[in-house]
């Protein structure tokens, strides 16, 4: 996995305070993949049923990008108990947990 420590706690607390305790995230894509230099940050968040889900996005981003140096991150959400969509069977199949 190609992502130092102090980025992996900050998406961590940035999910945590944008979309609760119970967030899972996973990072999946290139940065999975030691081989490979570069690349954005692909996260895949697992969350309980959110009022707001754009709102939780601007959070998260907001405490993101306070705690590490803004880039590229693409961000998938998806809501506990619904049918996962083709990027959201990828990053269950192939993320990491953080």
């Amino acid at each position: 996995m190609r992502l130092p420590p102090d980025y992996v706690a900050a998406i961590k607390e940035a999910a945590r305070e944008a979309f609760g305790e119970g967030a899972v995230v996973r990072l999946f894509g290139s940065r999975v993949r030691d081989d490979l230099r570069g690349g954005d940050i692909d996260l895949h968040v697992e969350t309980d049923p959110l009022d707001d889900e754009w709102g939780a996005r601007g959070t998260f981003e907001d405490v993101l990008f306070r705690l590490i140096e803004p880039q590229k991150v693409d961000v998938i959400v998806t809501q506990r108990g619904g049918t996962p969509r083709a990027f959201e069977q990828i990053a269950y199949r192939d993320g990491i947990v953080l």
